[in-house]
């Protein structure tokens, strides 16, 4: 006889079991939300194995670490920003993530409408040298201030915000090169 729940648990409603150390719980938390840390980790490593690798290192942390969850914010939220600082420490340890001098950038700006998929865009930002990559995941993904970027980089608070200007004249130049190819899908 196959049993059905009625009722979804939450993610909240992990907790408990989570601190207890439940391996049910863990196995469940991370079907649950999984997939979409694994996005949070490729966002900012553009190998997929390696982004793998580094998801379940961040819920090794999630799970030793879960007596550390003060039940103040979202739940997910405090994940999340897990796979952010372990995706952070692996590009430093892989001493691949260096920024690019505070520079004076012009943005051009591309006005047509572009029909875009997720995928095309994440190839796109895959294309970005590691700093403006992170720096641009952290601002407009996640939502960081500068401050906090610079703070989470180890990096001027300048630093960061002309990795975000030289992010955004890159991707205009990509959008431009693409428009006048007239090539949307299967970017390369």
């Amino acid at each position: 006889m196959k049993l059905i729940r009625l009722h979804k648990k939450k993610l909240e409603d992990y907790i408990d079991d989570l601190c207890a150390h439940k391996r049910v719980a863990q196995k469940e938390v991370y079907e649950l939300v999984s997939a979409k840390m694994l996005s949070v980790c490729r966002q900012y490593i553009k190998d997929i194995h390696y982004a793998e690798d580094v998801m379940i290192a961040g819920f090794m942390k999630v799970f030793t670490n879960i007596d550390k969850f003060e039940n103040r914010g979202n739940f997910e939220g405090w994940i999340r920003r897990i796979m952010v600082n372990e995706s952070i420490s692996f590009l430093r340890a892989q001493k691949s993530f260096h920024c690019i001098e505070d520079v004076e950038v012009k943005e051009e700006v591309v006005e047509d409408d572009i029909e875009l998929s997720i995928e095309d865009i994440q190839l796109l930002i895959d294309q970005l040298p590691e700093g403006c990559r992170s720096v641009f995941n952290l601002y407009v993904v996640e939502g960081y201030k500068h401050q906090e970027i610079a703070e989470l980089l180890k990096i001027q608070e300048g630093t960061s915000k002309s990795q975000l200007a030289q992010a955004r004249k890159l991707l205009q130049q990509q959008l431009a090169i693409l428009k006048t190819q007239g090539v949307w899908n299967g970017i390369k």
